[in-house]
């Protein structure tokens, strides 16, 4: 039987078809265009989709936010302009569209009310063999307004200095532990490690992690994209280092925010 349905007016219309998508929604798993945060700066063309997210904890501190936004904004163009050169000199591989490039900023702890450990996490599909991420981290200093590193908690951080020393061997016991979870291969384990050298330059990207003392740091975590200190399958790695085998090293700052022990939820919210 052949049944035909007439509707007066268009808003009966587009008011059924908003019922019908939503419906569709649900029952194919599809996820709510309407949910999606907005994003805070966008660049998007024939080329490329690129998009920043900062999150709400970034967004309520001023400096922070125009921060993170500026250097975002940097990345957009940057890879804005690359994706226009490739797709001229190599058309052929944007028949399917342009790139997708997102970049998200959350904050991962706040320590003293003062240093804010924040996540930089990028993606990015080129349409190579996969898309890619990739993993940074930054340290802002509130009460200055500005990005820091860590040198002021530790007495010294010279390269193949005695903390760096300590740091990293810590980093790879930490990755060991990891690794062995995932059941990677121990001889190529140890390939994987031997870019990880005493240096605070070379030894990963870390962030201050959070503590069961209120406004203090259970040690430092560091964070390692695909192909890091693995190959790519395995994914993004984190080592945990517990302030206490960094004790020795610690300058009075160090000794001031780092206590306590690391949340027992917090590991399971790292990869």
């Amino acid at each position: 039987m052949d049944i035909e349905v007439r509707y007066q007016g268009a808003n009966v219309q587009a008011g059924l078809l908003a019922i019908l998508s939503a419906v569709a929604t649900i029952a194919l798993g599809y996820p709510s265009l309407a949910a999606d945060p907005k994003p805070d700066a966008v660049v998007k063309n024939r080329n490329i989709d690129a998009r920043i997210f900062l999150d709400d904890r970034i967004k309520a501190d001023a400096a922070l936010a125009a921060d993170c936004l500026a250097e975002g904004k940097k990345w957009l163009d940057k890879n804005a302009s690359e994706a226009a050169a490739s797709r001229k000199q190599d058309p052929q591989f944007f028949r399917d569209g342009g790139w997708d490039f997102e970049r998200r900023y959350s904050i991962r702890s706040v320590v003293a009310d003062r240093y804010v450990s924040m996540l930089r996490d990028d993606y990015m599909d080129t349409h190579g063999a996969h898309p890619n991420s990739h993993v940074n981290t930054i340290l802002w200093d509130k009460s200055e307004n500005k990005r820091i590193s860590i040198r002021p908690f530790f007495t010294e951080t010279a390269d193949n200095g005695p903390t760096m020393k300590a740091m990293v061997k810590a980093v790879i016991a930490s990755l060991k532990i990891e690794k062995k979870k995932r059941d990677s291969s121990e001889t190529a384990t140890e390939e994987w490690f031997k870019g990880l050298t005493p240096s605070l330059l070379k030894i990963g990207a870390v962030t201050l992690a959070p503590s069961t003392e209120t406004g203090r740091s259970s040690g430092l975590t560091f964070h390692y994209p695909p192909y890091a200190v693995g190959p790519y399958a395995e994914g993004q790695y984190v080592a945990f280092v517990p302030w206490e085998s960094l004790k020795p090293f610690l300058a009075p700052e160090g000794t001031r925010i780092f206590g306590g022990a690391r949340p027992k939820g917090d590991s399971d919210e790292q990869p």
